[in-house]
């Protein structure tokens, strides 16, 4: 009876598990093999071991690729956070009109993302777009946002800014989880609003705040939608075109991946990419795990 207990949930577990084995575990197999060879769509792979790998540490794309999305994971996942959690707690006040204030706020995270970037495209355009418009009433000139190079991915922090919305929502969840008891008694002790934030409130949702920080690290290092419509909208060569921005400054490693894995068609050299990326996300968050002992704290604790 057990046998057929266990044979009748594999039959029903059978799609998804020849789903994985087709259409993740093979790809990432296979990715592997490639990574060690000279492949591209239009002819057969050729061995050449780490080849792959040694030529991108020695090209200056790659580089420049690598840097450009560690300066977005280093400064814009903490600017993220932080945005999301004020964000957060404001939404958490007792006001009138909170759940229409909440849903304003959460809108830009339902938005996709091609339209959230095409409007942005007119908010930071130089001339015309609003927030320059805003920044010359107040006697500020604005910068060329997406054709100066000093401020393009700074443009694609404050987009990303704007849209955390569901880090916010996140945020606002377990806000709501923390015991008021816990505050109550803070009061009778007569501590302020800022020692409540620091002792109650940031322990209190310390998990949220690891698991926040992993995912918007990992989501980071992937960054590359907006950076390939906006470089490639600016570059006036269209969606097609696949550039990487003024002095390359939006160029990030998943778009370089992108490049050589479907625009230069140097497969081998896209799944050698896609691998080094692998280790420096396991290794980020590996160290983000090993690091959360000391500041994570979780009920009972």
């Amino acid at each position: 009876m057990k046998r057929k207990n266990n044979i009748t949930g594999f039959l029903f577990a059978s799609p998804w598990i020849i789903g994985f084995l087709l259409f993740t575990l093979y790809p990432i197999l296979i990715s592997l093999y490639y990574s060690a060879t000279d492949f591209s769509l239009f002819k057969p792979a050729v061995w050449v071991g780490l080849e792959n790998y040694k030529n991108l540490f020695k090209d200056a794309l790659f580089v420049k690729s690598l840097y450009n999305t560690l300066y977005m994971t280093i400064l814009g996942t903490p600017i993220f956070l932080f945005c999301g959690l004020m964000t957060a707690l404001m939404l958490n006040l007792k006001v009138k009109g909170q759940s229409i204030y909440r849903t304003i706020f959460f809108v830009p995270a339902i938005i996709p993302v091609l339209a959230t970037s095409l409007v942005w495209l007119w908010v930071l355009n130089a001339q015309s777009g609003l927030l320059n418009v805003v920044l010359k009433i107040v006697g500020i000139s604005g910068p060329n946002w997406l054709t100066n190079s000093a401020y393009t991915k700074l443009s694609l922090i404050i987009i990303g800014a704007w849209g955390s919305g569901q880090i916010m929502i996140i945020f606002l969840a377990s806000l709501q989880d923390v015991p008021k008891s816990l505050y109550e008694a803070a009061e009778i002790d007569g501590a302020s609003v800022w020692k409540k934030f620091l002792n109650i409130t940031l322990p209190g949702i310390s998990p949220i705040i690891f698991f926040q920080l992993i995912m918007g690290v990992i989501a980071n290092l992937q960054y590359f939608t907006q950076a390939y419509i906006i470089a490639s909208v600016t570059s006036g060569g269209g969606l097609n075109s696949a550039t990487g921005g003024p002095e390359n400054s939006l160029l990030f490693y998943a778009l370089y991946l992108y490049q050589n894995g479907f625009v230069y068609f140097k497969m081998g050299t896209a799944s050698a990419m896609a691998w080094i990326l692998f280790v420096i996300v396991a290794a980020i968050t590996w160290l983000v795990f090993k690091s959360s002992a000391k500041w994570v704290t979780y009920g009972g604790e």
